[in-house]
């Protein structure tokens, strides 16, 4: 069988098996979500992303350690769709993402029912409304995930931060943790995966599902700040993650 054919083959099997999971996602949540506990939610969200991704043919391998308990902003740099779903996978995450991701097809259904913050870069009182949402995740001790560059990159390098949103983490006590995506393609550091430039949505998602050998190291970096005494200030938290994270970078 030719590689096109294989590719083509691959495609399919994947994005049936992933469009199913999906849907029965969909239908769970609005069947049964509203009669779940927080912590039985969180709980499928965790091990629906990690199904999700096998089904993607992702491998995720952790390293370091993650704040698994009470409030935290974890603060990562920003690659590809899949992002959401490896750090779901280790412990649902509240994630900040651009409102333009509500219109996608599937994942935007699935971001409006899994917590998602979604923050409107086109309005000046945005930034302000999604500080008050973190502010409640924090309320509810759970993990808030922001991507501080406000797009995807080719995941070789960490692109300036935005430090805004660093504010509602210093002022509900959040520990901060930095954490940094390396993406692979066959054991080889590479922007296969990476959501950027031109490309479509679709276009990626045929790249990755057709593809093969895609993996992702997860890494957990120490924290920033463990939400305990006076804080520093957001462009200094916001200097120190993105130095760890671009230091967790270099091959």
């Amino acid at each position: 069988m030719g590689s096109c054919c294989l590719k083509v083959l691959r495609f399919s099997v994947r994005a049936l098996a992933a469009l199913i999971w999906v849907l029965a996602g969909l239908a769970f949540m609005a069947l049964t979500f509203a009669l779940l506990g927080l912590q039985a939610r969180l709980w499928c969200k965790k091990y629906w992303s990690f199904a999700l991704l096998r089904l993607c043919g992702v491998q995720v391998t952790q390293h370091g350690t993650p704040l698994a308990q009470g409030a935290v902003l974890w603060v990562v740099n920003h690659v590809s769709w899949l992002d959401i779903f490896v750090l779901n996978c280790v412990r649902a995450t509240a994630f900040v993402a651009k409102s333009e991701i509500r219109n996608w097809p599937l994942i935007g259904w699935l971001a409006r029912g899994a917590d998602t913050i979604f923050i409107e870069r086109a309005s000046r009182h945005a930034v302000h409304r999604a500080a008050q949402a973190m502010q409640q995740r924090f309320e509810r001790a759970q993990a808030v995930g922001l991507f501080p560059e406000g797009t995807t990159s080719s995941g070789y390098s960490v692109l300036p931060f935005y430090a805004n949103l660093f504010e509602p983490a210093r002022k509900a006590g959040a520990a901060i943790q930095p954490v940094a995506l390396r993406f692979y393609h066959h054991g080889v550091r590479s922007d296969f995966a990476a959501f950027v430039g031109e490309q479509t949505l679709m276009h990626n998602m045929w790249c990755v599902l057709g593809g093969s050998g895609t993996s992702v190291d997860l890494v957990f970096l120490p924290a920033i700040w463990d939400g305990q005494g006076d804080p520093p200030v957001r462009a200094v938290l916001s200097r120190a993650a993105h130095s760890a994270i671009a230091q967790a970078l270099v091959p």
